[in-house]
């Protein structure tokens, strides 16, 4: 539990960081979008908008995983972290469309839009020092809380860093040729690159709300943990799982079946402490379960979970 409130406490910080940050950047670049001119600033500031949602979106999730485990969620609330995830990817998603669309009008409209003014620029320049720091703290507390949510939104931020990138060379463009028509063509750029971040950051966490996405160098290190314990064999049915960034694991060993209960019961919790030193990312829980040795020869076509030669 001391674990789990550290995380919240964590992601709370990194939220109030993001919120007060994006907030200020948001409000600049949206009024400075309006008074330049610049499609491409306004659609940065509808950008930093939407992180503004997430920065709040964050501190009610900081609140949800911190609950203990009741009747109704005996899991504990962590997937709370993997839902908003996906949620904040469709906001990106959603919000790189819209520039997208309002770009396009302007494009096809045939009308020559305005250079946008100098102010456009300077905004933009703001916005990118601005960026580089919330992504560097989101990233840093993100790791430090091993959290999936924080570690998406620190991509997000380096994201908005390459977009505010992109609209600078689009406004600096615009000015060198007198071309209002190249800040529009930015702000489409930008809109297809906020589009591809949120489908990256959509596909990460549906793979561990669908209890996917393992990779094999888990399952390698969870075998590789007991091997290293006297008197555990032939690991399979062994499933890893991630829930709110920690590792679920579960996994079927063999021992001798002249042991007592109570000397497989150690053998399994070394194996557990194994596991724990191993594996990276933190272990939410483990669930060992031992079988006599050759008791899986009989029941070779077991329906999930892994083998060790399954992943070689």
């Amino acid at each position: 539990m001391e674990n789990t409130e550290s995380r919240a406490g964590l992601i709370r910080v990194a939220s109030i960081t993001a919120l007060l940050g994006n907030t200020i950047l948001a409000v600049l670049k949206i009024s400075m979008g309006f008074i330049s001119g610049s499609l491409a600033v306004l659609g940065d500031g509808i950008d930093s908008s939407v992180d503004v949602l997430i920065a709040v979106m964050s501190l009610v999730v900081a609140k949800i995983i911190v609950r203990p485990a009741d009747r109704d969620h005996p899991w504990g609330h962590g997937r709370a972290e993997t839902v908003a995830t996906a949620l904040l990817a469709c906001i990106l998603f959603s919000a790189g469309l819209q520039l997208i669309l309002n770009a396009a009008v302007h494009l096809v409209s045939g009308a020559e839009p305005a250079v946008p003014s100098f102010s456009a620029l300077v905004v933009t320049l703001i916005s990118i020092g601005g960026k580089i720091f919330l992504a560097w703290t989101q990233y840093l507390f993100g790791k430090k809380a091993n959290s999936a949510m924080l570690r998406a939104n620190a991509k997000n931020m380096a994201s908005d860093v390459i977009i505010s990138a992109g609209v600078l060379a689009g406004l600096a463009l615009s000015f060198l040729f007198k071309r209002g028509i190249i800040d529009s063509v930015a702000a489409l750029l930008v809109g297809f690159w906020v589009i591809r971040s949120a489908i990256g950051i959509f596909t990460e966490a549906n793979a561990e709300l669908m209890d996917g996405g393992s990779g094999t160098a888990s399952y390698k290190a969870v075998f590789d943990a007991v091997r290293s314990v006297n008197g555990a064999g032939n690991p399979h049915r062994t499933r890893l799982r991630r829930v709110a960034g920690l590792w679920d694991i579960d996994i079927d060993i063999e021992v001798d079946p002249k042991l007592t209960v109570r000397e497989a019961h150690k053998i399994a919790s070394e194996v557990e402490k194994a596991i724990k030193t191993r594996i990276e990312g933190g272990v939410y829980d483990i669930m060992v379960h031992v079988e006599p040795i050759g008791d899986s020869k009989r029941h070779p076509n077991e329906g999930y979970g892994l083998r060790e030669e399954e992943i070689q």
